[in-house]
Formats: C-alpha cells, structure tokens, sequence
C-alpha cells in the first residue's frame, strides 16, 4: 500500500533479473519438480485473510490439481511485490492497480491480468458524535491519511467536494493503526472495511465500557464518493506473458485462484481457519471479520470474478493521473482479461459460480482485541 516507494523505484531490472538468475538458477522460469511446474505469487501484505483465496487454492489442492506447485510468498512494509516480479523472484504479485500503474509510468513492463478486487475497501471514518452528515463537512478538520500514495482516493473525495485537500483540511499522516483516531488527536482516519474499521470495533468506548459499535461511527466509503481505487489484483511481468507456455500456465493459476475465492465466499469460517493456520499477525475473530470483508469486495462480480470492469479501470487511471501519480495518462495496455475470461470459462464448465449474483454478506460479531 505505499505507491510512492513504487514510484520511486528506478533500479536497473535487468541487473536485479541477472542477479536472480544466477543466484537462483533461473527458478524466475518454470522449473519442473515430480511433474509439477512450480511457480510463485508475492502477495501483498503478512499473511491474512486478505489473501484467502490463493491460501484455500493451495489448501484444498485446487494448484496441484491444475499441475502447479504455487509458492505463496509473505509481503511486509518493505517489500513491494512489483520489485519482486521484476526481479523474477516471483512469476506473480498482487498489488493495488494504481501501483502497478505508476511503475508502467516509469517504463517497467508489467500487465494486470486479473482484476480479483471489484470495489475498494477504502474508508474515512469518523466518530458520529462529530456530527459530520458528508465527507465535505470535513472542511478545517484533522483528515488522517496513510501517505506513500494511499491517500489519493480520500484526496480526489475532498475535491469532489471542491474542497483543496492540501488548504482546506489539515492532513494528518496516519500510522496503520487507529490509536490516534482513538485517542480523538484527529477527527477522521482511513480504514480499510476489512482491517482497520475493525480495529475500532474491537476497541472499548471509554464512556460506555463496552466495545464501539458501528452505530457510533459515520463510515465514509470512497466506493460510494465516486472515488474509489481498483485494488487487489494479480500482474505478472510483460516480457514473461507473451509464452503461450506461460499463457496456460497463468491460465491455470487463475483458474485454481479464481476458485479458491469462489470456496471462501461460500466457506467463510472454513477458508478463515485456512489463513489462520498458516499464522496471522491478528487473531482468528479479527480475520473472520476481514474474510466477511474481503469477499464484499469482490461479490457480486458482474464480469465473472478477476475479470476486469472498463469503467472502473477507466476510474482508477483517471484518478491515478488527476494527483499525479502517474505522469501519462494509462492505456488499457495496462491489462488484459483474456486469460482472465478463459479461467472463468472453466469454471464455468465445473459448475463453479463466477458472478455470486447472490452473495450477501454474513453477520460477524467482534470481540475485544480481534480474538
């Protein structure tokens, strides 16, 4: 979630590539082991349910049965998954669509080919008792933001507003985490519907002694402002793509990841006791909190799931080059959704439900700290 680290990155790739060929033995290219051909997914983030999709993939053996040997690799504050993938360190990254346009910007050859995320989960929060009916009666208030490039969507809300983001409130740069908003230091905060808006309900209200309650939240979703950001997606490097070896193989991946989400959107507990397992920073309730989350993100999927949607592709860039941070307009040789719409057909062809026209989220009650 930090763009502008990406942005930044203008080391030489072919040197980072030649390195990790030697050090590595070209593992940046299929390799063969007992049959399988083994690949990598640099995720974005530590290991939550954010992810549960490629962790249930590999769990309910979905990879193996497609003839993968998937690496699901760990991400963290200093790693940026577009690095990773250029390097050849991994065949496939997942990161927020604006990410990978701004290293586009800069010359690096990489394609989204598989918009999992439909919606953005990105939100301002602020407390009710503020009395804020808008995100426009935030003028001449406290606005936390995450910086590195996180804070583009609430930017492009206030100015929806014609409030000038940088005169008309006081940004604040936000940790990841709610304690400022807590402790009441700043008047809004950003939250993530899956992370940190549960923070804050699995917080106790001081004057109640009980834990918040959305009721006692006024939640701005950028989805709802016209603002929100196409966010989690699978890329894979340009150059690497144009195999048609590498085409089916990143065909099966997306099919075997397309149906993992599938299964975790009708197996939420299940899936949830899958990311768990493999050890979370945050306890199981917080990520059965986020998993419920997660899949509202990406259900109901008009396209059939990780398929990508023009207009919100049209959207994110349009955004992306209003606040700079891309220098060019993006073209829409930033994605592809054939191999997309070939994993979906399969699925199809299972009996796999693509769309979750139906979906509806479930109820998940909180407990204090995330347990």
């Amino acid at each position: 979630m930090k763009h502008r680290r990406v942005i930044g990155f203008a080391i030489s790739t072919a040197v980072i590539a030649a390195l990790v060929f030697v050090s590595l033995g070209a593992a940046g290219t299929h390799s063969k082991k007992a049959g399988m051909t083994k690949v990598t997914l640099q995720l974005k983030w530590v290991t939550q349910a954010q992810f549960a999709g490629y962790y249930a993939a590999k769990a309910k053996g979905y990879y193996a049965a497609a003839g993968l040997d998937v690496n699901l690799k760990v991400g963290g504050p200093d790693v940026v998954p577009e690095q990773v993938v250029l390097g050849g360190q991994a065949q496939f990254g997942i990161d927020w669509l604006p990410s990978l346009l701004a290293n586009r910007d800069t010359g690096n050859d990489l394609v989204n080919i598989g918009q999992v995320y439909t919606r953005s989960g990105t939100t301002e929060v602020t407390f009710k008792d503020k009395g804020y009916k808008s995100i426009c009666d935030l003028k001449g208030h406290k606005y936390g933001v995450w910086i590195f490039g996180n804070e583009f969507e609430q930017e492009a809300a206030l100015t929806k507003c014609g409030l000038d983001p940088h005169k008309d409130v006081t940004l604040v740069k936000q940790n990841f985490d709610m304690v400022a908003f807590l402790k009441r230091q700043i008047d809004a905060a950003s939250a993530m519907t899956y992370n940190e808006l549960a923070q804050v309900l699995e917080s106790k209200n001081p004057k109640t002694g009980k834990l918040y309650q959305l009721s006692d939240l006024k939640v701005f979703k950028m989805s709802d402002e016209g603002t929100g950001m196409l966010q989690d997606a699978v890329f894979v490097k340009g150059s690497w793509i144009k195999s048609a070896a590498n085409q089916a193989t990143a065909v099966k991946f997306l099919t075997a990841s397309f149906k993992g989400w599938a299964y975790c959107r009708d197996h939420v507990a299940e899936c949830t006791k899958i990311v768990v397992s493999q050890g979370t920073a945050l306890p199981a309730g917080h990520q059965l909190w986020q998993m419920n989350e997660i899949n509202a993100l990406i259900w109901p999927n008009r396209y059939g799931v990780g398929v990508m949607d023009p207009a919100s592709f049209t959207n994110t860039a349009r955004i992306a080059y209003k606040f700079k941070v891309i220098k060019k307009p993006a073209t829409t040789a930033a994605y592809r959704s054939d191999l997309a719409k070939k994993a979906v057909a399969a699925l199809k062809a299972q009996g796999v439900d693509v769309y979750g026209k139906g979906f509806k989220k479930s109820v998940v009650t909180l407990k204090a700290g995330g347990k």
